[in-house]
């Protein structure tokens, strides 16, 4: 049976319910019965809920991840433990120390590092041919020595990732059929939440595990699966009755969450879909607010109303914590967060967010500054750590044998260059470039060193190296310009920086409290499976959401499904946001804009 459930529709009441009429109605042993959910709470919060609807009777009902379940399988099989699961540091340390071997010249290791990680695992998890697949990442060539690289460094030091829990137990049972027919014995009915999550390995294993009888009940709702990225694919949901033509199939079309205002824009927006199943979805909550879509001239705008809307709302009575701020990416939240401490409201990020001052493009850009700003300079004399950083940033061909001592002056470097007229000309012009530097107000500084210098010439060069579209690094420096901005002395902007990075450590602590009454900032991925009374939607404008990257149908049609699990997160009241112009560039509004609307334009 195929349950679709639309959000808000009351899904683990349903499985929970079903687990409890299978043991009391049907007289199903429950020790045969396996739920699996997509995360360790979800599982155990579905137990918990069956424990209470059985009056706290223990019944030995197996509640669990994918992955948990899979391991359980090989731990009978192959007696592993969990010293044989690998860490998520040690894959990190293998990838890197691959990288070093292979001599991969990224300046963005640790971003490179995650991402060939997550190529792995996609290649695993879809059971793909290496032979057929192109990296994102980095050439074909590069990713098979650091994909088998990584596969040898875990056979050698018999260790396993989460994605080898999956093939090797689907491995297991097309060499075992004795040990599968055990397992289809223990388990014969099979109830998955989340299914719309599913990738292609974890659907093979459970299509043989279910099988001879086929008791699948499978729970999910086709317009929010939003982990492409991860290798979940809604196309398997969708060929779920292809796969089972005697599957029954019910429409959960109750939303219990969300005003009729929320659901009604919700559903104008995801039928613009092509590859869904056709839904219609009610509210029981009564009508409620319409949706509020504002505008605003500038990021500066839209952060100030926001934090003026909140504060409105606590004096109508809402708590901080009945509120979230979405957004697409982590990139987006800084300025808000910048706002919010201003004004001394607190608040908690779900999700680690990257410190941009930390970043090796703001690095390069501030080495710049230091250089042009350290009393030292004035002597043409500067660090060799800074100048090493930026020397050929852009390039400028200079040999690293010609900075010598840990003090580099601009004299000896000319000198060590003294036959060659071009190169002694190169350093002048890094000298004249570091002297205008040194009298310019923050953003005209970064202004300088992106325009004047050529940075964002070099970065367009990188971004081709590393198969990346050029904006997703000018948008770094394009961020930095937007925070030099609000500062009129280096000395306010560094001590600005120092404040930020203590401000997003405080956040890594508040992390693991849930209990504190402050907004919750969070991007669309993680709000899935949440609800609160008040929801603003940052930066709803093109290229943000849908994201630049999204080209293809497909890509455009998960984007839209994200906004639809943004959107309908929210209970009450829902704020959705956009600006006129981002980074001194006119910006469009997105397109979700106008589905939900109904306008069927774009302003």
């Amino acid at each position: 049976m195929m349950v679709l459930a639309g959000p808000g529709s009351g899904k683990t009441t349903v499985i929970t319910n079903r687990v409890k009429y299978l043991v009391q109605e049907r007289g199903v042993e429950p020790g045969s019965i396996l739920v699996i959910t997509f995360t360790k709470a979800a599982a155990t919060e579905m137990k918990q809920r069956f424990t209470s609807l059985m009056e706290g009777r223990r019944l030995p009902v197996s509640f669990g991840t994918f992955h948990a379940v899979f391991f359980s399988i090989l731990k009978h099989a192959y007696r592993y433990d969990a010293g044989n699961i690998v860490r998520e540091e040690q894959r990190v340390r293998i990838v890197r120390e691959l990288i070093d071997q292979h001599h991969v010249d990224v300046e963005d290791e640790a971003e490179f590092t995650r991402s060939i990680l997550s190529e792995i695992s996609m290649v695993k998890g879809e059971m793909m041919n290496l032979e057929h697949y192109y990296s994102k990442n980095c050439s074909e060539e590069i990713f098979k020595k650091l994909y088998q690289g990584y596969e040898d460094a875990l056979l050698n030091k018999g260790l396993l990732d989460f994605d080898d829990m999956l093939v090797m137990c689907y491995e297991l049972f097309v060499q075992r059929k004795d040990i599968l027919a055990a397992w289809q014995q223990k388990y014969r009915f099979i109830l998955i939440d989340e299914f719309q999550d599913i990738n292609r390995v974890q659907y093979e294993i459970v299509k043989m595990l279910a099988k001879p009888e086929d008791n699948l009940f499978i729970v999910g709702d086709d317009d929010q699966s939003i982990y492409r990225f991860r290798g979940a694919k809604p196309e398997i949901m969708l060929g779920f009755t292809k796969d089972y033509p005697q599957a029954k199939q019910t429409l959960l079309g109750i939303n219990y969450r969300s005003t009729a205002t929320i659901v009604d824009a919700a559903g104008r927006l995801i039928v613009h879909n092509k590859t869904r199943y056709p839904k219609e979805i009610h509210a029981v909550q009564g009508e409620g607010r319409p949706v509020a879509t504002t505008v605003w001239p500038d990021a500066q705008a839209e952060t100030r109303g926001i934090v003026e809307e909140l504060l409105d709302y606590t004096k109508m009575g809402y708590h901080m914590s009945d509120i979230a701020v979405l957004y697409r990416t982590n990139m987006e939240p800084r300025l808000l967060m910048e706002r919010l401490m201003e004004y001394n409201i607190p608040f908690q990020m779900r999700d680690e967010l990257p410190n941009l001052y930390d970043h090796w493009i703001t690095q390069d850009i501030l080495a710049y500054i230091r250089i042009a700003g350290d009393e030292s300079a004035k002597h043409r004399q500067a660090r060799r750590a800074e100048v090493l950083r930026i020397i050929n940033r852009p390039k400028r061909y200079v040999n690293r044998e010609a900075l010598e001592g840990q003090v580099i002056s601009w004299d000896a470097v000319k000198s060590w260059y003294q036959d060659k007229a071009w190169m002694v000309e190169r350093i002048e012009q890094l000298e004249y470039d570091l002297a205008m530097i040194g009298k310019l107000a923050p953003v005209a500084a970064v202004n300088y060193i992106r325009k004047a210098v050529g940075y964002d010439d070099y970065l367009r060069e990188y971004a081709e190296y590393r198969r990346m579209k050029p904006e997703e690094l000018l948008e770094m420096a394009d961020q930095l310009q937007e925070s030099a901005a609000g500062y009129k002395t280096m000395d306010a902007w560094f001590t600005h920086m120092k404040e930020y990075g203590d401000q997003l450590k405080q956040q890594a602590q508040n992390r693991k409290e849930r209990d504190l009454d402050c907004v919750s900032l969070m991007t669309m991925h993680s709000a899935k499976g949440l609800e609160f009374p008040v929801v603003y939607i940052l930066d709803a404008n093109e290229r943000v959401t849908p994201h630049h990257r999204a080209v293809l149908d497909t890509d455009l049609e998960e984007e839209r499904r994200m906004f639809y699990v943004a959107m309908t997160r929210a209970k009450e009241r829902l704020h959705v946001c956009y600006t006129k112009e981002r980074y001194g560039k006119v910006q469009d509004r997105s397109r979700f804009i106008d589905e939900y609307l109904g306008t069927g334009r774009t302003l």
